[in-house]
């Protein structure tokens, strides 16, 4: 989806969360407080049921912290965790166990609620045909490692950003219908005639007339914003008449009250922000065991 692996995104993020914890000075409570040899055992607890996502980054943070680290996972991410399981087990230095305990939690506890929110949206719809998609409403610099929780919560992804597929939206149509006076569908085919060749297209509509004329360019999807039931079963039945072979969006007002309800009318897709931007944390810990030396 992009040449930003996750490891390289992973990377880029652990090396500014321990910089913001250590500065120049290190871990100053640590260190005073900690025999250099002191070893310990610890595992990562789910304080509450959920679905894992981040845990190779967990690891990650103590490769970088301390290689000499052992880290077990014994869960994989997308695994639905009851409450009490037990997804790691590390053992090494204490301090080194200590310093980076923080930065793997926050990691740990935010992507898993980002699957674990996936996953509520995706039991909410089973039975129909519809799938529930990302946005790109991330934390800047978090967007991959977001998109990939999403994926193990059962979620699929959007477009990763603006370079990756074609999103004809209601600012870009009132700037260049301001220009040209033409038609919806008019903009699909100059978005298509002048966009790289391979690139999916997608174009916003509000009411069902911009959806009729839409639909004459042919685009691969049609986003319908905020429209109500009712309008959306409409839609579908004007699409699957004219146009079947284009995918239909549902997006706006959708919460796990309503996705059901919008997932019946019979759309391919439902698009949901808050995936990622308003994601619970999931409740997961350190339990120690120390050794003493």
């Amino acid at each position: 989806m992009t040449d930003l692996s996750w490891q390289t995104a992973a990377q880029k993020l652990i090396q500014l969360a321990l910089l913001e914890d250590l500065a120049d000075q290190g871990d100053v409570t640590t260190t005073a407080l900690i025999p250099e040899g002191q070893t310990a055992q610890v595992q990562i607890v789910a304080r509450q049921p959920g679905v894992l996502a981040g845990l190779p980054v967990g690891e990650m943070v103590f490769q970088k912290v301390d290689p000499s680290v052992r880290f077990q996972s014994l869960a994989d991410d997308g695994t639905r965790l009851s409450a009490g399981q037990v997804v790691a087990e590390l053992s090494g230095c204490l301090r080194s166990l200590l310093i980076g305990e923080r930065t793997c939690l926050n990691f740990l506890t935010h992507l898993s609620g980002v699957a674990t929110l996936t996953r509520r949206f995706v039991d909410a719809i089973a039975g129909t045909r519809a799938g529930i998609y990302d946005t790109r409403k991330t934390l800047p610099g978090w967007r991959v490692l977001e998109k990939q929780a999403v994926v193990a919560g059962g979620g699929k992804n959007h477009r990763m950003g603006l370079f990756d597929m074609v999103l004809i939206k209601d600012n870009h149509l009132a700037g260049w219908q301001t220009g040209t006076g033409q038609s919806l569908a008019e903009a699909v085919r100059a978005a298509r005639q002048k966009s790289p060749a391979g690139l999916r297209i997608e174009i916003e509509v509000d009411t069902l007339e911009q959806l009729k004329d839409a639909l004459q360019g042919l685009p691969e999807i049609v986003l319908l914003d905020n429209m109500s039931l009712e309008e959306l079963r409409q839609a579908v039945a004007w699409r699957d008449q004219h146009a079947p072979q284009v995918e239909l969006e549902a997006s706006g007002g959708v919460s796990l009250a309503t996705v059901a309800d919008i997932a019946r009318t019979g759309v391919e897709r439902i698009s949901v922000g808050a995936l990622t931007h308003s994601p619970p944390a999931l409740d997961l810990a350190f339990d120690w065991k120390l050794n003493q030396r």
